[in-house]
């Protein structure tokens, strides 16, 4: 059971390493891991948090949550545009929070202020092995366009 509980760890600590490079491609966007842990009573997933600093007008690319996992979005500080899937573009400032289903696409995820910097702490809970927890759109299009 101890070896299961590292291997659980080992794999969520490289979901985060993953996920920080793949959300780097945005303009004005610094994405740090701040938190991994599998969960030990829900056998499989991990919680694992990350905290986007955006600088002012700064945006992530297009892109698509892993299958797996469930988001929850709290705005640490300024105000965040944001839209998942078809749903309206919405702003949320800091205090509130929004959350995304497993597999949802985020077209839009944006510093609303051109002026302030703004943060925003992402809670995923996720299959412990999934690999990206995020895939821009452009690389999803062209590894499909591949095959």
């Amino acid at each position: 059971m101890k070896m299961r509980s590292i291997l659980s760890a080992a794999y969520a600590a490289i979901a985060i390493a993953m996920a920080a490079p793949a959300a780097a491609h945005g303009i004005g966007e610094t994405v740090t891991p701040h938190f991994s842990q599998s969960i030990p009573n829900i056998p499989g997933k991990s919680l694992v948090a990350l905290v986007v600093d955006y600088t002012p007008g700064g945006a992530s690319p297009s892109h698509i949550h892993a299958k797996s996992a469930f988001i929850f979005g709290y705005v640490l500080s300024g105000e965040i545009e944001s839209q998942v899937n078809d749903g309206p573009r919405q702003v949320y400032r800091a205090g509130e929070s929004f959350y995304e289903t497993p597999g949802s696409r985020h077209p839009v995820s944006r510093n609303a202020s051109k002026t302030r910097p703004a943060r925003l702490l992402a809670v995923f809970v996720v299959d412990t092995d999934e690999k990206d927890l995020t895939t821009s759109v452009e690389q999803n299009s062209s590894s499909r366009s591949k095959k």
